[in-house]
């Protein structure tokens, strides 16, 4: 089969929503409220465009509350037999994640 390239506006939603989590990380240390809306505007542009945030990416991001995460920083990080526990110090969600 021929190789189907991607939309524009699909591939350009991809390249912001990393550029805003790239902004995110660096914003967090001085202003951890900027950070907080860059997450917000990169899942806005995932819903737009029906653009899935990359998995790596969607670690950081807290559920329930909306705030970028940082280990050690704003949320608790725990290795529990298969799981990787992550839970937010702003709000207590807590994410169970498997690995081996």
């Amino acid at each position: 089969m021929a190789d189907k390239k991607k939309p524009f506006n699909v591939d350009m939603a991809e390249q912001r929503i990393k550029r805003l989590f790239k902004l995110a990380e660096k914003a967090y240390k001085k202003r951890p409220d900027l950070a907080d809306r860059y997450v917000e505007i990169s899942r806005r542009i995932s819903m737009r465009h029906r653009v899935g945030i990359p998995g790596e990416l969607k670690r950081k991001v807290c559920k329930k509350c909306g705030s970028y995460l940082v280990a050690g920083e704003n949320s608790r990080v725990r290795l529990d037999g298969k799981n990787v526990i992550i839970t937010c110090l702003k709000c207590g969600a807590i994410k169970r994640y498997p690995y081996k």
